[in-house]
């Protein structure tokens, strides 16, 4: 089990929340951040105070624009800030771990620059269940389509050490790191099990391997 684990009752009803393209949270997942802007280093320093937690979410490109800035998807995850570090000139370094999706109910006034919004959590209860759910794929499907994508866009691995991650750490590190779409990662986030993001990844994997167009190659660790 994890050192924190919430329970329902114990989620808050408002937080802040951190826009950002292509960036992905799931539940356990572990998120490294560096937080420069000044409205983000003010929502760090407010959730330091309070049970320092706020959510990640991506900016919809098909949401209009709103009051407080882009229009959102409407689903999103909340996060714990589990490491904290202050840099000479002026930045956080952090870790949110992930804790629980959650439904936009309703966005609020900014506070201090930052957005904020009212959760519903109650489609995500089962995120809080600290057991492992069942991968719904062959782990060595998945990590022979793993070594394609990673071949064909020649990024390299410590393949030891993603042989030895559990089924859902492999899954929701997968997730979070590969360079997918904010469309992709979306519907990996939005899978409603393991089993169904398993399935959503492998299939990003295979299609990425099989891409015409291969970026600059990067390592990937």
């Amino acid at each position: 089990m994890p050192a924190f684990h919430p329970q329902p009752q114990n989620l808050p009803a408002e937080f802040p929340v951190f826009p950002l393209p292509g960036a992905l949270l799931l539940p356990r997942g572990r998120l490294p951040l560096n937080i420069f802007e000044p409205r983000y280093l003010a929502m760090i320093e407010d959730s330091l105070t309070m049970p320092r937690m706020f959510a990640m979410i991506q900016p919809d490109p098909n949401a209009p624009d709103g009051a407080t800035g882009p229009g959102l998807y409407r689903v999103g995850c909340l996060g714990r800030l589990s490491s904290f570090s202050e840099t000479d000139d002026g930045r956080f370094l952090i870790t949110l771990t992930g804790l629980i999706r959650f439904n936009v109910a309703e966005e609020l006034a900014m506070q201090r620059g930052y957005r904020r919004v009212r959760g519903d959590f109650s489609p995500y209860l089962d995120d809080l269940d600290p057991m492992p759910q069942p991968m719904g794929v062959e782990r060595e499907v998945l990590l022979t389509a793993l070594r394609g994508y990673f071949t064909h866009r020649k990024f390299a691995a410590n393949w030891d050490a993603v042989r030895r991650m559990p089924d859902e750490a492999l899954v929701s590190t997968l997730s979070m790191i590969c360079p997918f779409e904010p469309a992709e990662k979306q519907a990996l986030l939005e899978g409603p099990t393991e089993a169904d993001r398993a399935a959503t990844l492998l299939a990003l994997l295979q299609m990425g391997a099989a891409e015409p167009d291969l970026p600059s190659g990067r390592p990937v660790s």
